[in-house]
């Protein structure tokens, strides 16, 4: 076996190893200096292949996921997306080789699935109950979902300001929603019922943030596996959605167990598409952790935050990576449009932060037209119509002729064409 995870976890910062029962708190040398770090867990890798083995949807990749032998997976089939290539789009942003990770073709349409399936089985083998997340949609949606097929209770804090759409999913799911006014109260109720219920975090609740389940965030890894056998190689750039850098963290993880297995020479440079800027600003300030930053209501709501975390600043850095902010919503919305015209493919707004990112780094000359470029799509624009439906006019009313309808369309045939 190239491949077995280790059954403890480790800081990547001062690489302090830590218990699995303390798996949701910062590492601890690390804390008391100031910068909250969450732990991953550690595996023994040995070069040779990218191990596969039998099993339902990423569970194929299951020895580089922190299970034991015998824990049963939570599959409803997700993992294996499609990747495909931007050719129109691309050639517009004079990118010749733009490709797209479509996630929004897992179960519950993001890839917050991938985290979701992986924290939940390994919820179920520990023996939980009640798994509790702290959640704008995505998250909520795709934990609420894996509780039920894990036949666990979920509870699912989320905040008034959500689209309708994102409650439903959860609640139609099973979860117990409860919703808050800000961000915090979310957080501090979640960390008491961790600590006094025993109940099993899906998502973050610290402040500051330091991400996710670390056991969850594994399953993004599968996303780079993914990747390099669609290719065939490592892609040049990957450029993904990022707010408290769990799938930018857990891409960079999953590339570099690539690296260490020797399938790959090197790991793409990593970008984060960012809102606000708190990773552009600890980039270039050299920091560990950043100063909160000043925001304001986004259309890409889930990636609009304050702060970045220490996870996903050391993921840019290790592979030589950038950040790009996109605060603009009419730039987000009107790309958005364009991507659903000439590539058929209707993305959430976050989802298209990514290339906006790309087209920012393509005019500034810091991509090169014939790089292997590759966004993560990580949600569909279905979960929040009303965003895209507000920037869209109404539909023209017409009489049942084939002139009102040339009128409505304000078109008129082609002279050649006419009584032809």
């Amino acid at each position: 076996m190239s491949a077995s995870y280790s059954g403890r976890l480790v800081c990547g910062r001062c690489g302090t190893g830590q218990p699995e029962g303390a798996a949701f708190a910062p590492c601890p040398p690390c804390e008391s200096e100031g910068v909250p770090v969450n732990l991953a867990p550690l595996y023994t890798l040995r070069p040779g292949r990218l191990p596969v083995a039998e099993g339902p949807g990423l569970f194929r990749f299951r020895d580089l996921l922190p299970l034991r032998p015998g824990d049963e997976p939570v599959s409803i089939g997700e993992g294996g997306t499609p990747v495909l290539r931007l050719a129109r789009l691309g050639e517009e942003l004079r990118l010749g080789n733009l490709w797209i990770k479509d996630e929004s073709r897992n179960p519950t349409w993001s890839y917050k699935d991938r985290l979701a399936a992986v924290a939940l089985t390994k919820a179920r083998a520990d023996g939980a109950d009640t798994v509790v997340v702290s959640t704008t949609g995505n998250h909520g949606a795709a934990v609420a979902a894996y509780a039920a097929a894990a036949g666990l209770r979920c509870v699912a804090l989320t905040l008034t300001t959500v689209p309708a759409t994102m409650r439903t999913l959860m609640q139609a799911y099973g979860a117990s929603v409860v919703a808050y006014e800000r961000p915090t109260d979310r957080w501090q109720v979640m960390a008491q019922a961790v600590a006094e219920r025993g109940w099993v975090p899906m998502s973050g609740f610290r402040n500051p943030p330091i991400g996710s389940n670390p056991f969850g965030i594994e399953g993004y890894k599968t996303i780079a596996y993914e990747l390099v056998e669609q290719f065939g190689r490592a892609p040049d750039v990957v450029i993904t959605p990022v707010a408290y850098g769990d799938g930018l963290s857990g891409l960079a993880r999953g590339f570099e167990d690539l690296r260490t297995l020797g399938v790959i020479e090197a790991v793409p440079r990593l970008v984060a598409a960012e809102v606000f800027g708190p990773y552009e600003q600890a980039l270039r300030a050299g920091a560990e952790v950043t100063e909160t930053v000043p925001v304001q209501p986004s259309v890409a709501f889930s990636i609009a935050t304050p702060v970045a975390t220490f996870q996903g600043i050391d993921a840019l850095r290790r592979s030589s990576g950038t950040s790009v902010a996109v605060p603009d919503d009419e730039q987000i919305m009107s790309l958005q449009l364009r991507l659903g015209a000439c590539e058929g493919l209707y993305l959430e707004a976050s989802s298209i932060v990514p290339l906006a990112a790309a087209a920012a780094l393509a005019r500034a000359g810091q991509l090169d037209a014939d790089e292997l470029v590759v966004t993560i799509g990580t949600s569909t624009g279905l979960k929040d119509v009303a965003a895209t439906a507000a920037r869209l006019p109404a539909p023209a009313v017409a009489e049942p002729t084939l002139a009102a309808l040339d009128q409505a369309l304000r078109y008129a045939p082609e002279p050649a064409l006419r009584g032809g």
